[in-house]
């Protein structure tokens, strides 16, 4: 078995007229988590992840999305800033890794 499919995958296409796109790993499971949070966007605090920075670069130069990046002041023992990352692309899954398939 290939290690792709082995992986998350999610096949969406940005409305109205994108062309369908196949997104792999971390990527994809970034996509699903900027969808579901909708305009509240994520950030590495509330969804920890690794390479949260990475996966929204990928998904905006490779698979074209739009993604406003906002800075966010916080404080604490570490106080300083982190980042919140908002999906302003409307992104429909056509099929996913879970089994899920968009309505007809």
């Amino acid at each position: 078995m290939s290690r792709a499919k082995d992986k998350i995958w999610v096949r969406a296409k940005v409305l109205p007229d994108g062309e369908p796109m196949t997104i792999y790993g971390r990527e994809a499971w970034c996509l699903r988590r900027l969808i579901e949070a909708d305009e509240r966007g994520c950030t590495p605090i509330d969804q920890p992840a690794p390479r949260w920075s990475a996966y929204v670069h990928d998904l905006k130069h490779k698979f074209g999305l739009v993604i406003d990046t906002v800075h966010e002041a916080h404080t604490g023992p570490y106080a300083g800033s982190h980042a919140r990352y908002v999906l302003r692309s409307t992104v429909l899954i056509l099929e996913d890794s879970d089994g899920a398939r968009a309505a007809a």
